[in-house]
């Protein structure tokens, strides 16, 4: 009977190796999403590209000059198209799956074209492309203009660049088609200094340069994919070892050394006493930690407030 069970024990052996088996309890997959194609509003692409305004008051005469907006606009749409995919890819939490595919489902059923989706319509979407989440992201404001100042008791003439980039991104949880969330991304006048200071991108005639339009969409395209890590898998502890956790965040995560996260223990589900929807947990403050390392995968961090941290709580960072 022994040289029997040994066979057996190796013709097992070998069908897991062949993939015969099934897979180990426990192992998970990235959770898979698909991403339509970034589009605007049409009142945006339908706004006139350049133009000139004048304006007056009392002691000081205000002009108004725009630039090829619509030009730039589309460039920068047509980075952030392809930004956003790295971005999300980064953060390590998902898989993109059938960008293709889901380009002909978006061109049939125009989603996105307003931002406003029906949630049936992103259900089935997201089910043809395979996808257990749907990101549909709309471009809704967008402006970029220099505002020049003369003040006529003195001749002096003093210049502003006024800049407005702002995207509606909303999540939905294909196999439900519920919207999961809504949220709205900005990038204005101290972003875009920022930007550009720290690129030291050149601004020729006023117009954008390619590599500015560029940076502006890869900002944009890092809020938009780390809140949507967030909202899906916020950051958790893994350990806590004395006064030092591991999160599990690491590069390309949002997360940087010095970043100060609040610490939340979830308790019992919140279910809303009118539509019997669940509202999530509730999340009981329990402390505080301050990013020190950043790793590939896994960050470490310093307790700064403790009440109750431990493995399995959520971290949201501190505004």
């Amino acid at each position: 009977m022994i040289p029997m069970k040994k066979s057996v024990l190796k013709i097992a052996l070998a069908a897991g190796v062949l993939g015969l088996l099934p897979p180990v309890a426990g192992a998970q997959e990235k959770a898979t999403l698909a991403i339509s194609s970034i589009k605007a509003t049409p009142a945006l692409l339908d706004a006139s590209s350049t133009k000139t305004v004048a304006t007056t008051a009392t002691d000081t005469k205000r002009e108004r000059i725009e630039f090829n907006n619509k030009q730039e606009l589309n460039r920068i749409i047509e980075s952030l198209d392809s930004q956003l995919i790295d971005r999300v890819n980064a953060t390590r939490k998902f898989e993109v799956v059938s960008r293709s595919d889901l380009a002909d489902v978006i061109k049939e059923q125009d989603l996105g074209a307003s931002g406003n989706v029906d949630a049936k319509t992103a259900a089935q979407s997201g089910k043809l492309a395979g996808a257990k989440y749907l990101l549909v992201a709309t471009v809704d404001d967008f402006d970029d203009y220099l505002e020049k100042a003369t003040f006529e008791g003195t001749g002096q003439t003093a210049t502003k660049r006024v800049f407005r980039f702002s995207v509606v991104g909303k999540i939905y949880d294909s196999s439900t088609g519920k919207l999961l969330e809504s949220a709205n991304f900005q990038t204005g006048n101290d972003e875009f200094k920022q930007i550009q200071m720290d690129r030291s991108y050149s601004v020729k005639s006023g117009e954008l340069s390619d590599e500015m339009m560029v940076a502006i969409a890869r900002s944009m395209a890092e809020k938009i994919a780390l809140h949507v890590a967030d909202v899906i898998f916020p950051a958790k502890v893994l350990i806590r070892r004395d006064d030092i956790v591991t999160i599990n965040r690491g590069e390309g995560g949002g997360v940087a050394p010095g970043d100060v996260f609040n610490v939340y223990a979830l308790g019992e589900e919140l279910i809303d006493p009118d539509t019997k929807e669940s509202l999530g947990r509730e999340e009981v403050k329990v402390g505080q930690v301050k990013i020190t390392q950043v790793n590939p995968k896994t960050s470490q961090a310093q307790v700064i407030e403790d009440s109750g941290i431990d493995k399995g709580a959520v971290l949201r960072k501190a505004k």
